[in-house]
């Protein structure tokens, strides 16, 4: 089963209009998250490959990522409720909602234009190199098993 592709316009679109139909006030389905936590822990991503703001992993944590965690994350598969996350992703403090939204919208409509073919071959912060397929499955899966503990 192939994911959707969050590189087409309309995809990206209805990825966004899920996020728009959130509040300040939306609870989770599950997990601990606020929703403007949930919001930041989505921008980590985004972060990873469009600012230099995360330290990347050294050899052997690389190693052991593409070894063991980089199929869960690229792959089609989706992920289990209440996982453990990444220590960079995890979001304990207070975050604003407006601004986390329209950050993470920003990053998907930055995403969705430069398309597929700046992705392909592309170095992840903590996988290597990734294909199109397995950048979208990481970008889509991802933002959708959080909109979908929200409710949208």
């Amino acid at each position: 089963m192939a994911l959707p592709n969050i590189f087409t316009k309309e995809i990206s679109e209805n990825v966004i209009n899920r996020i728009n139909a959130l509040t300040p006030e939306t609870q989770p389905q599950w997990g601990k998250m606020s929703v403007s936590q949930m919001l930041a822990h989505c921008n980590v991503t985004y972060e990873m490959v469009f600012e230099d703001k995360h330290p990347k992993p050294n050899f052997l944590v690389q190693w052991i990522l593409r070894s063991f965690i980089k199929n869960t994350v690229t792959g089609e598969k989706p992920y289990k409720r209440n996982l453990q996350t990444a220590p960079a992703f995890m979001i304990k403090d207070t975050r604003n909602f407006e601004l986390e939204k329209n950050r993470l919208i920003n990053y998907i409509r930055q995403t969705q234009a430069l398309g597929e073919s700046h992705f392909d071959g592309k170095k992840s912060h903590s996988f290597g190199a990734l294909n199109t397929t397995e950048w979208n499955n990481m970008f889509y899966k991802h933002l959708d098993h959080h909109l979908t503990q929200f409710g949208v």
